[in-house]
């Protein structure tokens, strides 16, 4: 198994969703003068991390319980077999 099919099975597209409420976040706290550069980039991390954990539990659950055998679309790295 190489590398680019556990990247293409992390969703990259799904990122978003991870990074737009520690933008907000942040922001709001730059607005109110209480912004920590760490603390931000801590939560961006963590919330990157968060959201691809989350992306390869959904696949394999999906996997297991065979959601995704015809599935047609992006990569789903246990549904078509390419993991176990």
């Amino acid at each position: 198994m190489n590398l680019n099919l556990w990247f293409q099975g992390a969703r990259p597209k799904t990122l978003g969703a991870a990074i737009a409420p520690v933008l907000v976040g942040s922001s709001l706290a730059f607005y109110e003068k209480s912004f920590n550069l760490l603390i931000s980039i801590l939560a961006l991390v963590v919330s990157i991390a968060i959201q691809i954990g989350v992306n390869y539990a959904n696949d394999y659950s999906d996997g297991i319980r065979g959601t995704d055998d015809q599935r047609i679309g992006p990569v789903r790295l246990v549904g078509q077999k390419l993991a176990s």
